[in-house]
């Protein structure tokens, strides 16, 4: 007999890059949909526009994600 356990996550943190904000965007709201099924809600957001040697700019975000209570 098999013996099956589920634990819920109740914490998940993702990190994100994009060249633009507007893609960042979108890349975090695809993946809160996704995290939806697992019943995660995003707990925060921390974001930050980088620079690269060229002066290109990239943007960072850290989204945390909460099991819903």
């Amino acid at each position: 007999m098999m013996n099956l356990q589920f634990d819920l996550i109740e914490d998940k943190v993702e990190f994100f890059e994009a060249p633009d904000l507007k893609t960042l965007e979108k890349k975090i709201n695809s993946q809160i949909e996704i995290n939806k099924a697992i019943l995660l809600t995003v707990h925060s957001v921390s974001h930050q526009m980088h620079a690269d040697e060229n002066g290109r700019t990239y943007f960072t975000a850290v989204v945390h994600f909460k099991a819903k209570k």
